[in-house]
This record gives C-alpha cells, structure tokens and sequence, in this order.
C-alpha cells in the first residue's frame, strides 16, 4: 500500500471527562463514510477496552484514521480524566491541531485549562466546539464568554502576546451527530465540522527538512505475530521497511536495529506500507526493546530530537506480593518476580507512571498522577490472574531551598446542588482547602472552587457523592508545590476488626450492628487482622465475627429474632483505596477485594489510633 492522499492533518480532540469527546469521534467517523453501509459499529467505538466500556470513560489515547474528500486525517481520542494527563501530552507531541469540545451547561473544567495550556505552549492550532448544545441548562453565550476568558488569562500566564485570540467556534450535538458553524441553527450533518477539519486552519504537519529520518518514539504497543511495536510522527525524512536505523536512548545510548514491518492508522485498524514520510504517524516494528521518549534517526545522522518529558508523579503507594492467610486461592500469580515484570511494562507503556523498589524486596513502590490512575493500573492486574497487596496513596512532599517541608495542592472545582454547599464546606475546611469562588449555576446549582492540598481529596470522592447524593460533579487540576497545611487524620473513624479465622456468623454480625458500618455478609471467610467494618468511634475495635449461637434444650417464648442486616457497600478497588488507613492493606485478588492490617496479631496492635 502506498500513501494515496493529497494532504494529511493530524488532529487531537480533547475535553473534559463526560463532554462527549468519544460519541462526536463515533459520529465523525461514520459520517465520513469509514464504515460500510451494512458493517456493525459498536457505540463509543474508540474505547476499545473492557475498563474503559465498564466505567464510561477513556483511559489511554487511541489514533484512527479516515479520509474526507482528498485529505487523510489521522485522529487521536485522548483521555478526558485529569488523572490520565500523561496520556493527553503525549498525544500533543504527534498533531498540529486540537478540537476542543466543551459542555454547554458545564463549561470549560481543570482539564480543558490543563490541555489548553500544553497545547498553547506548543503553538498548536485550537478550534472549540461547544457540544450538547441541545441540554435543558445550556448556557451557551455564558460558555462561550467563560471560555474567552479562559484562551485570555492563559495566554497572559505563558506571556504569549501574538497569540491569536480569534478561534473559531462549532456548535454541536454530538449524540445526534450535528455540528453548526453559527450559534442556533440546527443541521443535519456534521459536514460543516468535517469541511473545517480540512480546512487551511489547520497547518498540515511542521515537519523539518532533509532527507535524514527523525522519529520521535511516544507510544507503545506488541503485537503476537510483529513482537514489540512503537509508534510516533515521522519528523523528517522516510523510514522504509528493511532498512538500518538507529535508536537513540536514554543517556546517549545507540543501537541499529532493522525496520521488519511499517504500519499506518487505517479507519480503526492498521494498513501495512512499505515505507512512509515526513508528518505521517506510522507503527514499526523491528526494534526489541524501544522506550517512549527515544529518537529513531538514520544511521549517518546521529541528532536526537528532545526527549519527551510529562508532569511528575504527585501520588504514590506501596506494592506487595500478597501475605494474606487466604493468599493463593484465587490466582495464579503470587511471586514478587511476576509482580516486578508487570510492573516494569505498565511503566514502560505510560511515562506518567514511575516505579522503585523498596527496602523489604516483596513490596514496590508505584507513583503515578492520582488514585484512580493508579486503581487503573491494578485492575489490569487482577484481571490477569494477580494477587497483590495495596498500601494507602500517600502524596510525594518535596523540601525547597531553605528546607521547608511542600506538598502539592490542587484545585478543585465542584458543581453541586445548592442545599449541599453547607455539608461541603465543612468536609472540605477539614481537610485543610481554602475557598476561592462560589458562583450560581442556574437556579438549584452552585458551582464552588477550593484550594486544596491534594492528601486532603485522598478518600474524599465517596464523602462527595453521599453530600450531595450523587448529584455533584468534582474535578481537580494540579497546581503544584505549596508550603505543608499540617497534620490531619487519614480517617476520621476506626476499624472493626476481625480476631479470629473461620467464617462469619449472622448470629455475630447481627450483635455488632451497633458497634458501626459493616463492610461483610454472614458466611464470608475472614481471618485474624482482617477488617470487617467501620467503626463508630476513633479507636479501633476488635471483634469475634464467627461466634455462633449456643444451641440448647431451652427456649423462651419471642427470643429468636428476625435477622435483617443493612446493604454492604461494594467493595470496589476506589473504594478501598479511599477508605484504609496508614496502617492498612487492601488484598487484591481475582475475585475479592479485602481491607486487613498490616499487622495480623491482635496482641502486637494497639486499637489507639495515631
């Protein structure tokens, strides 16, 4: 196959969580005419992974291409949670245009600022589409002002002064697949989307000249039949198959490898090619073991490009083989040797990623961007055979030059109803945040802004969802390193837990009602040092869940009662992340997800809680 276009661009589309970003990707990608007339196309196409289908949201960018008339256009559907930034800025490295989509009622959120700002340090080209145009709270001129503002204040703050402020704006419903270039009128296509996608606004790719190969490794994939793969823009020259190049890596490290097969984006899938050129975004094979951030050059010229740098990790925690008295149950893989292996590969797939070891050599240390990115990372573990232990995320403190103690804060922006905005101060002024703004959104919403050191938001996401019942929208964007708020307690009550092996009881459980929150049902197995609950108080409890009912000859009239316990939370990998304290573990196998101590023997832990 050969390059059969006239122009190519390549696009990124970028946006909050939840501002529609996959469903308009869906939507132009069939009406480009990608798909045959009888294919079946599964909804949010792009999100091809089990995770990603389960939760409703993108976790990795994914590329796709398609043609409209005479021009190809290769793109790229990035992540839209603050979490998964890493994966947006890679992403950046590879286009010369974004398509920013905004929520009419929601309006622009920390992570339509965190995406704008990279992509205006780059010079990029922006156009904004504002969706969901057809929303009963769309407030499209407030939206439209706000994100003025926003395009405004940025290009103040990265003293940008000839930044062009005229970005042109779309109007657009992306689940029923229309977009309009002026503000209230409906159409029925997104032909006026597609055309400006062609456009002259958007340069074809800023390519350097010679005839010397550079190619900028920023992502990574294996394929069973090809071995390992790596992908990136070609930023000069032509890279054909068969043929010596160099890897130019980390600390002037070089190897020759030759190029054994070259692929580009094709509709959803790959088309293989024989070689490509300067702009093209290409997938090769060849190279045994290439990393995100190294530069393939042609062996006569030996000039990396500068390596491809993310935002630091802000989150950390600790990482053990499982030593769970009910380990080995439920998976198959236990050793530390097996642990470090899918460790090393997930850091080598994500850049926002890093991982150490420790003094103890069965538990690791992963940093990552935030607890849900890290939550990612282990649910990929369990569901291929994993068991582990997790410790509690805990925030990376940094000291300056004159030796104060810093910690990273972030802002938060929620959107809430207006009877929660009490219930919400006081949670938040407890864990140290500072209120900046509180504006109405509406007649029943308000939208409030915090400051808040980021160990503070650690376990907050279920107190928020039950303060305003499930109503509220919450995101954050890192701010960066601000001077240490002071202690606070990772959890405010204590655990209920377990003093003994064996299986747990109705007759036990329904006697410790009182004591507080249970987290099991009657007939699970539980052992000595597993947590069963949450306590009413600070201090912990412990308590024997598998004591059963003496059975004798005696009866007294109305004794036996009817057993009726409360609903359990579920017990997801969040949650318990969420939840532990310090001096706990969360089990994580195939099948269960537990909360224990660290410290199994009763008599070697104090229940005073520190």
């Amino acid at each position: 196959m050969s390059q059969n276009y006239q122009k190519l661009k390549n696009i990124a589309v970028v946006a909050h969580v939840d501002h529609g970003k996959t469903t308009m990707v869906d939507e132009l990608l069939k009406q480009s005419g990608t798909f045959g007339e009888r294919e079946q196309v599964a909804e949010r196409v792009m999100d091809s992974g089990d995770i990603e289908r389960e939760r409703g949201i993108t976790i990795t960018a994914k590329n796709c291409a398609f043609r409209w008339k005479d021009v190809k256009i290769n793109l790229l559907d990035t992540p839209g949670h603050a979490d998964f930034g890493g994966e947006v800025e890679r992403s950046l490295m590879m286009v010369d245009g974004v398509l920013l989509l905004v929520d009419a009622a929601e309006g622009p959120l920390p992570q339509t600022r965190f995406v704008l700002t990279k992509a205006m340090q780059k010079g990029i080209k922006i156009a904004v589409v504002i969706n969901k145009v057809d929303r009963q709270d769309e407030r499209i001129d407030e939206v439209k002002n706000e994100i003025e503002d926003l395009f405004l204040e940025l290009a103040d703050i990265l003293e940008l002064p000839d930044f062009d402020i005229d970005i042109p704006f779309f109007y657009a419903s992306g689940r029923n697949g229309w977009a309009s270039n002026e503000q209230g009128v409906q159409k029925d296509n997104l032909v006026d989307l597609l055309d400006f996608m062609i456009s002259d606004f958007y340069p074809e790719p800023q390519i350097s000249e010679g005839p010397n190969l550079q190619l900028l490794v920023t992502n990574l994939s294996y394929s069973a039949y090809l071995g390992s793969l790596f992908i990136g823009r070609i930023q000069r020259g032509t890279i054909k198959k068969n043929q010596q190049f160099t890897q130019m890596g980390e600390g002037d490290k070089k190897k020759n490898f030759k190029v054994s097969a070259i692929q580009m984006f094709d509709k959803l899938g790959f088309a293989d090619v024989d070689e490509a050129s300067a702009g093209e975004i290409v997938i090769v094979a060849g190279l045994d073991d290439p990393k995100i951030g190294d530069t393939i050059v042609s062996p006569g010229a030996l000039d990396a490009l500068e390596r491809l740098t993310v935002e630091p990790p802000t989150v950390a925690v600790n990482v053990s083989v499982s030593t769970s008295p009910l380990s080995g149950k439920d998976g198959d893989y236990l050793t530390s040797r097996k642990l470090e292996e899918f460790l090393v590969d997930a850091c080598r797939t994500n850049v926002a990623l890093k991982y150490e070891g420790t003094d103890d050599p069965k538990v690791y240390r992963l940093k990552g961007r935030g607890e849900l990115q890290l939550a990612i990372v282990f649910e990929e573990l369990r569901r291929k055979g994993f068991e582990l232990m997790v410790s509690r995320p805990e925030v990376l403190f940094k000291e300056d030059e004159s030796g104060e103690k810093l910690e990273p804060y972030e802002k938060v922006v929620l959107d809430i109803p207006n009877d929660a905005t009490g219930s919400i101060t006081e949670k938040l002024a407890i864990r140290k945040g500072r209120m900046e703004a509180m504006t109405p959104l509406g007649d029943t919403r308000t939208r409030m802004v915090f400051i808040v050191p980021s160990r503070g938001l650690i376990g907050y996401r279920g107190v928020f969802l039950t303060d305003t019942r499930g109503e509220g929208l919450m995101s954050s964007e890192f701010l960066g390193y601000q001077p240490y708020a002071g202690d606070m307690l990772a959890r405010n009550n204590g655990a209920i837990i377990s003093d003994q092996s064996g299986k747990a009881t109705a007759y036990a459980l329904f006697n410790l009602l009182g004591s507080g929150k249970q987290f099991i049902s009657p007939g699970e197995q539980v052992y000595e040092g597993m947590v069963i609950g949450e306590h009413t108080r600070s201090n912990d409890l412990v308590v024997n869940c598998c004591r059963e009912k003496q059975l004798t000859n005696v009866r007294t009239a109305g004794k036996d009662e009817n057993m009726v316990f409360p609903t359990i939370p579920n017990r997801t990998l969040e949650w318990a992340l969420d939840w532990i304290d310090n001096d706990e573990w969360v089990e994580v196998t195939p099948l269960n997800i537990r909360v224990r101590k660290k410290v199994l023997q009763s008599n070697l832990r104090s229940v005073r809680r520190k």
